[in-house]
């Protein structure tokens, strides 16, 4: 996968950014060619390595996006009681980086709360998925975050409580 300067991206962490350039970086005594992606204030230095499918990829395209968005409005899945075993099952469930992931914890997560207040790990993880699903968002549809944020809270408010 090769991505190039101005290109729009996903980081598997951070969400929605753009390439800014291309550079070899010496780390622990060896040079590696990286990726500067800039998200929001932030500059992540990627490695071009084996592993750069798993860490970046292309934004969601338009017509796919609009597919994933009834997963938001979809009952959400049960979730563990136990805070550990939520917090492992929801991140493991973002490893692989997808939108389609991000919509998943979301909707998850809102459906939760409506039957237990979530903890500040729970809190943290939406924040973090829904500005990274935002972000593509406003890309793959051409909106502007608010428009999308209104949006993303029509599609949960509709969406049936969970088992």
């Amino acid at each position: 996968m090769n991505f190039h300067e101005g290109d729009p991206v996903m980081h598997w962490t951070y969400g929605f950014g753009k390439v800014i350039r291309l550079e070899e970086r010496a780390l622990s005594g060896k040079n590696a060619l990286y990726y500067a992606v800039q998200i929001g204030d932030l500059t992540v230095w990627v490695p071009a390595d084996g592993e750069l499918g798993n860490r970046l990829r292309p934004p969601t395209p338009e017509a796919g996006f609009k597919k994933l968005l009834a997963i938001l409005s979809s009952p959400g899945e049960p979730l563990p009681d136990d805070r550990q075993d939520r917090k492992t099952q929801l991140l493991e469930l973002l490893k692989d980086g997808r939108a389609e992931s991000l919509c998943r914890v979301i909707r998850d997560l809102s459906a939760y709360r409506q039957v237990r207040p979530l903890n500040e790990n729970d809190q943290a993880l939406m924040r973090r998925a829904q500005k990274a699903l935002l972000g593509e968002w406003g890309f793959a549809l051409s909106v502007t975050p608010a428009q999308a944020e209104l949006e993303l809270h029509r599609l949960l408010t509709s969406a049936p409580a969970g088992d």
